[in-house]
């Protein structure tokens, strides 16, 4: 029988370990939660929506263990919140995964408390959940940020987007030399065009689910896959970014 011991480093498993997941009621966070507790990982959620919760903590106990309450974090306040209700919770946090946001277009598009409003949710929090979960986390534990190849592709309805996504990428590489010797491996997903509500109203379910089946656009559950990849590397490596695009579309 051929030895094959030495053909893949080892996985770290995801059983057992407790997830703080923002935004994990729709899309990208939506699909976090239900990988990660169909592996056996405790999970806890947040998102704006009562129905949003409901349906998303329904599938979560389909296939595993979790829990989540109705939250904006765009209040400040509301992130301590969040995670101590999460840790009460849990018992701990071994992962984190920051990935609340709201879409923003260009600069002269949006009214002033539309311009607040992203950036206290895409970028406020964003720090503000970091502090939170470095706080919590004890060696050997995963923080992951989500970001957006927006950071990198330009345009004039972009503005505001496109300037929070690069800041978090400016973000994620300083604090993963922060907390690494700490014991805490930050890392940065960068996803291209996916489908969800956040592509609202200029592409509509119907033209998505088009995008999706021509590839030119991501499905949620791609983005999950990505996450899993990322926590179950060993211990001692950290992916410290993860572009993932649609493989039919120029980003």
């Amino acid at each position: 029988m051929t030895n094959t011991a030495d053909a893949h480093t080892r996985m770290r498993p995801l059983k057992g370990r407790r997830a703080i997941i923002s935004g994990g009621t729709t899309g990208i966070g939506r699909a976090i939660a239900v990988l990660l507790a169909s592996e056996g990982v405790k999970v806890f959620i947040c998102g704006h929506d009562a129905g949003h919760l409901a349906d998303a903590l329904a599938r979560i106990r389909e296939v595993g263990e979790g829990d989540g309450l109705v939250i904006d974090l765009a209040n400040p306040d509301n992130v301590l919140a969040f995670f101590d209700a999460a840790e009460a919770y849990l018992g701990g946090i071994d992962v984190a995964v920051i990935n609340a946001a709201v879409g923003a277009g260009g600069l002269t598009q949006m009214s002033e408390p539309e311009l607040r409003y992203a950036i206290a949710l895409d970028f406020t929090a964003y720090l503000l959940s970091a502090h939170a979960a470095s706080s919590r986390m004890k060696p050997v534990s995963d923080l992951v940020l989500m970001g957006s190849m927006s950071a990198h592709v330009l345009g004039p309805s972009s503005t505001v987007y496109a300037g929070i996504k690069a800041g978090i990428a400016g973000f994620s590489e300083a604090l993963r030399r922060e907390l690494g010797p700490k014991g805490i491996k930050v890392s940065l997903i960068e996803p291209g065009k996916v489908g969800s509500n956040m592509q609202y109203p200029g592409l509509p379910d119907e033209k998505q689910r088009a995008m999706i089946a021509a590839d030119e656009m991501l499905r949620a559950e791609d983005i999950a896959v990505g996450v899993h990849y990322l926590l179950t590397q060993p211990t001692r490596t950290v992916v410290q970014q993860l572009t993932i695009v649609p493989r039919g579309l120029e980003e």
